[in-house]
C-alpha cells in the first residue's frame, strides 16, 4: 500500500501527482505478487481478482498478477475427511473407494478421486446405471472460513487509507473490488450455490453434445462437500496431445467461443473461471467444464449493451462503441469523446489482418486496459467477471489456433441467433420516430418563427444566455485582473510615496505589491490554472507498447 501511494504522490502524504516508469512498477508487482502468496489464500483469491482489474492497477501489475496460481499447499488428509465427515457421515460407509492423494488442489478447497456404491447414488441428472460410478469430491479446506473473515475484516480497514491516495474515479473501482471480492469468496465457499449454478448450466447445454458438464450428485454434497460425476480429458491446452488424437482444435476454439457466448448473451449464467486447467476435451472431441466455484450471472441490460457492443465493432462504428461503453457504466459520460474514439479507432487499427474482420478482441481490449489507468475508464461490479471471461477465453482460443478470428466467430453467432438483424431493426425503428419527430417540430416551427419575428419587430425580444463555466475560468481570469489592477496600483502608490519623502508608507506598499506579485504568480502556477491537457495520441500509444 505504501508504494502504492508513493507511486501517486510525489512525498506520500502530500505533493503534487506522479507517474513512475514501467520497470518500478514491474519491480513493486513482483514484491506485491511475493506479499500476497505469503499472506495466504484469501490474498492469492485478491491477487487473482486484481489481475483482472486493469482500472485499478497498471498493466505491469496485472501482467505480473495474471501468473498467479492457487499455489497452496493441500491440507493433511485427516483434517480433510473430518470436514468430509462431519458433513457426510463415514468415508467408509458413504464411498465404495476412496483416494486419498488431492488430483487438484486450490486456496479454497481441493479434490479428490473416489467411487460410489450405485446403491447410495442420488443425482440431479442422469440416473444411475447399476454400476459405480466414478466421482470428484470437492472438499473446502478446514477452519478457512475463519481465516477469509479474518482476512476480509484487514481489507476493509485497509481501504479508507487506500481510497486517500487515488482519484474519485479509482476510488469507485475500489470499493466496487472490495464488495465484489468480498461477495465472491463467499460465493466461492458454499458449495451448495456452486451446485445450483453448475445444475443450471448443465441444463442449458444439456440438448448440445459438443459439451460436457458434470452431473451434481446430490446425496453425497453439502454446503462444505461437492460430489460430481469424474469426466476425464486432455487438458486444452495439450497442444501435441490433442494432435496426436486427431482432434480439430480450430473448432475446438469456435466452440468454446460460442458456449461462452450463449451462457453471457443468452443465458445470462456463465462459468467464470475458463483458465485451462478447468477446460478439458474428450477423445470425441467435447469440452469438459470444470469447477464451477466463481461463476456469475448477467442481467438482461448488460446483456444487450454486451450485443451492442460486439455488433459496434464488427461494424467499426467508433460512435456506437464509445456510447455502449457510457451506457454500460464503464466509461465516464464526462470523458473527451475525441481522445477516446482516437484511442478505440487505433486499437482497431492495430488489431485488424488483412480482412476487416481480422480483429483480436485480447488486442483491443489490452489497448483499452492501458488506457483504463489514464483515462475515466472504470468497471462496475457486475462486468469484472464478463471483461475476465472475455480475456482468458480469447487467450485460451488463440493458444488452440494462433489465426483463430475471435470477432469473426462472435459475429457469426450475433447473426444466427438475429441479434445484429434485430438491432439494425431497432435502428431503423428510432431513426423513423426522429424523423416523425422531426416532421412534427416543422409545423410547429412556422408559427413559432412568425411570433419570434412579430416580437422582434415591436422591439419585444429579450435573449438570455447561459455560459456554463465548470473549469471556473472566468473566476480565474477575474481574479488575475483583480490581481493585476492591485499589483499596478501598489506599484503606483509606491512611487508616489517614496517621491513624497514618506519612506515608511513606500516600504508598506512595496510589501504589499510583493504580497499580490506573488498571489498573481500562483495563480498561474496552480495545477489547476488554464492550460491545455495532455493529449493520449498515436505517438504515445506506439511509445508504451514498445516500452511493454
Amino acid at each position: 500500500m505504501l508504494a502504492y501511494a508513493r507511486d501517486r504522490r510525489r512525498f506520500l502524504l502530500f505533493g503534487r501527482p506522479r507517474q513512475v516508469d514501467h520497470e518500478t512498477h514491474s519491480r513493486r508487482a513482483e514484491r506485491l505478487l511475493e506479499s500476497l502468496l505469503t499472506l495466504g489464500p484469501t490474498f492469492i483469491k485478491l491477487g487473482q481478482l486484481l489481475s483482472t482489474r486493469p482500472d485499478i492497477l497498471p498493466p505491469a501489475y496485472i501482467d505480473t498478477l495474471a501468473s498467479l496460481q492457487d499455489a497452496v499447499p493441500p491440507a493433511p488428509w485427516p483434517e480433510a475427511k473430518q470436514v468430509l465427515e462431519d458433513e457426510l457421515g463415514p468415508v467408509d460407509e458413504r464411498f465404495a473407494e476412496f483416494d486419498t492423494e488431492p488430483i487438484s488442489g486450490a486456496s479454497l478447497g481441493q479434490v479428490y478421486r473416489a467411487r460410489l456404491d450405485p446403491e447410495t447414488e442420488r443425482t440431479r441428472a442422469d440416473p444411475p446405471d447399476g454400476a459405480s460410478r466414478e466421482v470428484a469430491v470437492k472438499i473446502r479446506r478446514p477452519n478457512i472460513e475463519s481465516l477469509v473473515n479474518a482476512d476480509l475484516r484487514v481489507i476493509k480497514w485497509s481501504l479508507p487509507i487506500l481510497l486517500y491516495f487515488v482519484g474519485e474515479a479509482r476510488a469507485f473501482s475500489l470499493e466496487n473490488l472490495a464488495d465484489e471480492f468480498s461477495k465472491t469468496i463467499r460465493e466461492e465457499m458454499d458449495y451448495e450455490r456452486e451446485a445450483e449454478m453448475l445444475t443450471e448450466i448443465r441444463a442449458n447445454f444439456a440438448d448440445d453434445d459438443r459439451f460436457r458438464i458434470p452431473a451434481v450428485i446430490e446425496s453425497h454434497s453439502d454446503s462444505r462437500v461437492l460430489t460430481m460425476e469424474y469426466v476425464g480429458g486432455t487438458k486444452i491446452n495439450d497442444l501435441e496431445e490433442l494432435e496426436r488424437k486427431g482432434i480439430d482444435r480450430t473448432q475446438i476454439a469456435e466452440n468454446l467461443e460460442r458456449s461462452y457466448l450463449q451462457m453471457i448473451i443468452d443465458d445470462g449464467v456463465f462459468h467464470a473461471d475458463p483458465h485451462p486447467g478447468n477446460l478439458a476435451v474428450t477423445d470425441e472431441g467435447q469440452i469438459v467444464f470444470y469447477d464451477f466455484g466463481m461463476s456469475g450471472r448477467v442481467d438482461s441490460f448488460i446483456q444487450d449493451k454486451i450485443v451492442d457492443f460486439y455488433v459496434a465493432v464488427a461494424n467499426q462504428d467508433i460512435d456506437g462503441i464509445l456510447d455502449a461503453l457510457v451506457e454500460i457504466g464503464t466509461l465516464s459520460p464526462d470523458a473527451d469523446r475525441g481522445v477516446m474514439s482516437e484511442v478505440m479507432e487505433i486499437a482497431i487499427q492495430d488489431a485488424r489482418g488483412e480482412d476487416v474482420e481480422q480483429y483480436r478482441v485480447n488486442q483491443i481490449v489490452g489497448q483499452i486496459e492501458d488506457s483504463i489507468y489514464e483515462f475515466p475508464f472504470r468497471l462496475p461490479k457486475n462486468l469484472a467477471l464478463v471483461l475476465r471471461v472475455a480475456t482468458v477465453v480469447e487467450g485460451v482460443c488463440v493458444t488452440l489456433d494462433e489465426d483463430f478470428d475471435f470477432i469473426a466467430t462472435a459475429t457469426d453467432f450475433l447473426t444466427e441467433e438475429g441479434y445484429r438483424e434485430e438491432t439494425i431493426r431497432n435502428y431503423i425503428d428510432e431513426t423513423g420516430q426522429q424523423l416523425r419527430r422531426s416532421g412534427e417540430s416543422l409545423t410547429r416551427l412556422a408559427p413559432k418563427t412568425e411570433r419570434a419575428l412579430d416580437r422582434l419587430d415591436r422591439d419585444d425580444l429579450y435573449l438570455r444566455i447561459g455560459v456554463e463555466d465548470s473549469d471556473k475560468v472566468f473566476e480565474k481570469l477575474a481574479k488575475r485582473m483583480i490581481y493585476g489592477m492591485l499589483l499596478t496600483m501598489s506599484l503606483f502608490s509606491t512611487g508616489v510615496l517614496y517621491a513624497l519623502e514618506a519612506p515608511a508608507g513606500s516600504i508598506v506598499a512595496a510589501a504589499f505589491s510583493v504580497i499580490v506579485l506573488i498571489q498573481l504568480y500562483r495563480s498561474f502556477r496552480s495545477p489547476k490554472s488554464i492550460g491545455a491537457r495532455p493529449q493520449f495520441t498515436r505517438q504515445n500509444l506506439r511509445q508504451r507498447r514498445g516500452e511493454e
